[in-house]
């Protein structure tokens, strides 16, 4: 086992918290109400529309920064004055390098939410509904100049069902990643302090998923059934939403059945086998999926296909 990290000081401790989006403004609200934790500064992202972390500064008397280096001399000369003992990253979306990640005492440390060493990078509870998986993690880690490579402080899972999608799991990470993040850094207070967990020890490789970028959200019928399901529901609203084309006219499709013990056959995949008033059934690689949300300004009927990659 690693040695343990340990913050041994009776005086509260002082945290930079570079930071963006929903998931920061949770974490601020708990760190904030601990008196044994100091906020000395908040960092947002260069390029940032989020206002809420301006007032979170303004009303706390929390010095605002924003600068498009941090690794920069600089800002590292700028932020050494506040002497912190950790800083925080939460959503955060600049690479931190060995000089920053080790100024303060206590180093850097990241809230990821994916169960690392398996799903580093980007767009993680995309990628986990589209592998299908049964559980999303996440992790609260050590930064080191690898991505999202560092030593796991603590690390928890969640379920996903049948009944989830991209905005369920979305909604459990933005309150469960504060609390985890919120345990993680109280461990550095605690008698037992941080005993970090190298990923190596979990698995030797791990994996990082790729951003998901424009394009991405085009359907392509010769998948089986399950994996048309899992690709809609992990994309639907606020992502993309999946996308397909009929009569050279698009279609998005927000929303499938997926119709249990259907019959595995061949057949042209992409071709609308059955229609009602407000759904319509499509065959796929193994057999066919029910469509129950969708939005196209034209009219179809059975038969049609949609174009296949």
């Amino acid at each position: 086992m690693m040695e343990k990290i340990k913050y041994n000081s009776n005086n509260p401790l002082k945290i930079g918290y570079f930071a963006d989006g929903i998931w920061s403004h949770n974490a601020f609200r708990k760190l904030i109400a601990d008196k044994d934790i100091s906020i000395q500064f908040i960092c947002v992202r260069f390029d940032t529309k989020d206002n809420t972390l301006y007032q979170f500064a303004k009303e706390n008397n929390i010095d605002y920064l924003k600068h498009s280096n941090i690794n920069s001399r600089e800002f590292i000369d700028n932020i050494s004055k506040y002497n912190c003992d950790l800083f925080v990253s939460m959503s955060f979306n600049q690479i931190f390098k060995k000089e920053i990640i080790n100024l303060p005492k206590l180093k850097t440390i990241n809230c990821h939410a994916g169960k690392l060493p398996f799903y580093r990078g980007r767009n993680i509870l995309n990628w986990a509904l589209i592998n299908d998986e049964k559980e999303f993690g996440i992790t609260v880690h050590f930064i080191d100049e690898g991505i999202d490579t560092g030593d796991i402080i603590l690390q928890k899972t969640f379920p996903i069902s049948d009944s989830d999608d991209y905005n369920s799991l979305l909604e459990v990470a933005h309150t469960s990643c504060a609390e985890v993040l919120y345990e993680a850094i109280l461990l550095f207070k605690k008698e037992n302090g941080v005993q970090p967990i190298k990923q190596t020890t979990i698995h030797p490789i791990g994996f990082y998923c790729p951003q998901r970028k424009e394009g991405d959200e085009i359907l392509d019928w010769n998948q089986t059934s399950r994996e048309v399901f899992n690709f809609v529901r992990a994309i639907t609203f606020p992502g993309p939403i999946a996308r397909t084309f009929l009569k050279g006219k698009e279609m998005k499709i927000k929303r499938v059945y997926e119709i249990k013990d259907a019959p595995i056959y061949k057949a042209t995949t992409g071709v609308i086998l059955n229609k009602e008033k407000d759904s319509f059934i499509v065959k796929t690689k193994d057999s066919f999926i029910k469509v129950i949300d969708f939005e196209y300004d034209e009219k179809f009927r059975v038969g049609d296909r949609f174009e296949t990659k």
